[in-house]
């Protein structure tokens, strides 16, 4: 009798699958994915060396000076075009005069040397690329264009010679992200509303002006929406035109430069709001259609199209449309330091129906035909570029979808980012107080939507964002004032309903932070309850800057309310981050009291309470806690440096009796408890 064969070892599951039994079905397709991102780096390195290497098709595409040979280089990828020109103020706009020589691979090249273009070509000269195919011909703007200006007049875009006399000098070389941002308090903000005046705010400006603030109110991130290029500033960034240019609206790329490390010298870290899941649709300043084929950067037809938005898709299976995008990644972090990006719309990239009218029920709709795996082999070439490229690289994903492995690495079986936004928690705050009375509010329902995440997947928390802030929305602080936000904002008014407002901001904010997730963020100005909503200048408004700048006067004044809410808000972070909340492990339910509207809970050292009874206060109010000993207040929402009425005394010590805490808990009041 012959000896049986020994039989292979059974592969073991993968991490992500041995936390979560329902993916179990669905593990084949997570291995699959893994390997087809094995198998294309294994493609890049072959060819390119590294998938760094790989990631730099900026330096080979667009207009560079050679040194080497004395002139500047320009090549562009357009395979289906019949000719290209040069053209330029240094040719007077001449389309005939520059034509470029055809290479392989679809690319076309011109070299100029000084000795004829050294005077012509030069630094702040204006040029576009003049493209020819078989539906006609038209001037372009270059694909990889690192500066693009408007003419005031015309107001035609141009790409623009960029070669500052002195390159800017860093001194952030000492800056580690990891050092800098061990749990993320995130500030979003843009630029060019940063200021108080009617106009376009500026880079420098907001260095000089807004990260003070910044930092003294103890965020460790900032998170700079709409500096890639954009036509209509009203789009808030969103529909990207040029992907390598700094918008020039706010400044010169030096002054970029300057933010990121003025930003780095006060340890904090800045984060791009990086937007590859769909482009502007313009012709004459974005992508669409370049060399006239349909489909160079984008899909053919009308999958090329994504209707909600009105722009442009990328075709994320197509190898030069990768390596556009991954060099795109590698030159924000290089060219400009940035310590990583939050992904606007990552869901419309990961499913063929972008997440439009879709409710995301079951496993299947994240692992069966719906799901395109184009995208998501792209945004696995990305993170695994990002985390290898800049040690300590934050990566955030704006998803509605829930993915499973969205945030987990490659080799677990996920997709490599590291946070995803809660994007369920701001919803549902702005649905309660729209909808339901302060007396109706379920705190069982308002426990399940703040912690409810995957576990071992970071979330970031926040209570309201842009999203929010937009016109057509109202922030909270609009929801909860009402008109009293311009009306009863003086600290003397005793107005009942501003006091109620005042209250449950914080207690929203606290909650939010210290139950919702592993990171944190604020809008721009909502930390001290703006009391607009923004709009962009539009045809609508009479292109009015009116309501695109934020109005830190109103919370500099002493003798407005709004300093209560800036107050707090800065008192919790510096809370948070001296006592490693966020970096904590999920919060711990300790009490739950429907009838009286009392939720407590643990997370790390700390002790939250909260009574949002509308009227009823707590004189003697009896909960469980882990530990024993004494413990003091070390936050009150009703602390009168915070707008409220010190009805708590901070400075009593409780003490434990069987485990129990008895504490004195007036209505809409949270206490932040710790071990004396």
């Amino acid at each position: 009798m012959e000896p049986t064969a020994p039989s292979a070892a059974p592969v073991p599951q993968l991490p992500l699958v041995q936390q979560d039994s329902w993916l179990v079905p669905f593990e084949p397709v997570l291995r699959q994915r893994q390997q087809r991102l094995a198998t294309r780096l294994a493609e890049i390195e072959a060819h390119h060396g590294s998938l760094e290497a790989y990631a730099t098709a900026h330096q080979q595409l667009g207009l560079h000076y050679d040194g080497r040979r004395r002139g500047f280089r320009y090549r562009e990828w357009a395979p289906g075009a019949e000719a290209l020109y040069l053209v330029g103020d240094f040719n007077g706009w001449d389309r005939q005069a520059n034509p470029l020589q055809r290479l392989d691979y679809g690319v076309w090249e011109i070299f100029l040397p000084d000795k004829e273009y050294k005077d012509r070509l030069v630094h702040n000269s204006k040029y576009k690329v003049h493209v020819v195919s078989a539906n006609g011909a038209q001037d372009r703007l270059p694909a990889t264009a690192r500066r693009v200006v408007q003419d005031d007049h015309t107001k035609d875009y141009a790409a623009q010679v960029w070669r500052p006399a002195v390159p800017f000098a860093w001194t952030d070389q000492k800056f580690r992200v990891a050092v800098a941002v061990k749990e993320p308090f995130i500030y979003e903000a843009h630029v060019g509303m940063a200021t108080e005046e009617s106009r376009v705010g500026l880079y420098r400006e907001f260095a000089d002006h807004i990260l003070p603030r910044i930092e003294a109110d103890g965020y460790n991130c900032v998170q700079l929406m709409a500096v890639m290029e954009h036509p209509y500033y009203g789009s808030f960034g969103y529909h990207v035109a040029n992907f390598f240019a700094p918008s020039s609206r706010f400044g010169t790329p030096e002054e970029l430069k300057y933010l990121v490390n003025e930003a780095h010298r006060r340890g904090i870290a800045v984060l791009l709001d990086v937007v590859h899941s769909h482009a502007v649709k313009n012709q004459a300043e974005g992508l669409a259609d370049f060399d006239g084929s349909g489909n160079l950067y984008f899909h053919e037809g009308e999958r090329g199209n994504h209707l909600g938005w009105d722009s442009k898709l990328f075709d994320y299976g197509r190898p030069e449309v990768q390596q556009f995008l991954l060099s795109n990644l590698r030159y924000w972090l290089e060219e400009f330091h940035f310590d990583g990006f939050r992904f606007d719309g990552v869901t419309s990239m990961l499913y063929h129906h972008h997440g439009e009218g879709v409710a995301f029920v079951g496993y299947e709709q994240y692992f069966g035909p719906g799901a395109d795996e184009d995208a998501i082999l792209y945004l696995q070439l990305a993170t695994t570029l990002v985390h290898g490229f800049r040690k300590g690289a934050l990566l955030v994903a704006e998803d509605m979808s829930g993915l499973p492995g969205l945030c987990r690495p490659i080799a677990e079986g996920g997709i490599g980012f590291d946070y995803r936004l809660a994007m369920g928690i701001p919803d549902f705050w702005i649905k309660l107080l729209k909808h339901t009375p302060d007396e109706g509010w379920n705190l069982g329902e308002l426990w399940h939507v703040l912690t409810n995440r995957r576990q071992g997947e970071k979330t970031v928390a926040y209570a309201e964002s842009h999203d929010q802030a937009l016109v057509g929305d109202k922030t909270l602080a609009q929801w909860l004032f009402g008109d009293g936000i311009y009306h009863h904002m003086a600290v003397a008014d005793p107005d009942p309903n501003a006091a109620r407002a005042l209250a449950l901001h914080k207690i929203i904010r606290l909650l939010t932070l210290t139950a919702g997730g592993e990171a944190y963020l604020d809008f721009i100005g909502n930390e001290f309850g703006h009391p607009e909503w923004v709009d962009f200048p539009r045809e609508g408004n009479g292109w009015s800057y009116q309501h695109a700048r934020r109005q830190w006067s109103l919370a500099d004044n002493p003798d407005l309310k709004y300093h209560f809410l800036g107050d707090f808000d800065k008192a919790l972070i510096h809370l948070a981050k001296a006592h490693h909340v966020l970096a904590a492990g999920p919060a711990q339910l300790l009490h739950h009291d429907e009838e009286n509207k009392v939720l407590a809970f643990a997370r790390g050292p700390l002790m939250v309470i909260v009574n949002l009874h509308v009227t009823a206060s707590q004189p003697d109010y009896r909960f469980w806690v882990p530990k024993e000993g004494r413990y003091r207040v070390v936050l009150s929402s009703d602390d009168s440096q915070f707008g409220g009425f010190d009805r708590p005394d901070e400075h009593y010590i409780y003490e434990t009796y069987e485990q129990h805490l008895r504490v004195y808990l007036p209505s809409r009041v949270a206490l932040v408890l710790a071990l004396a």
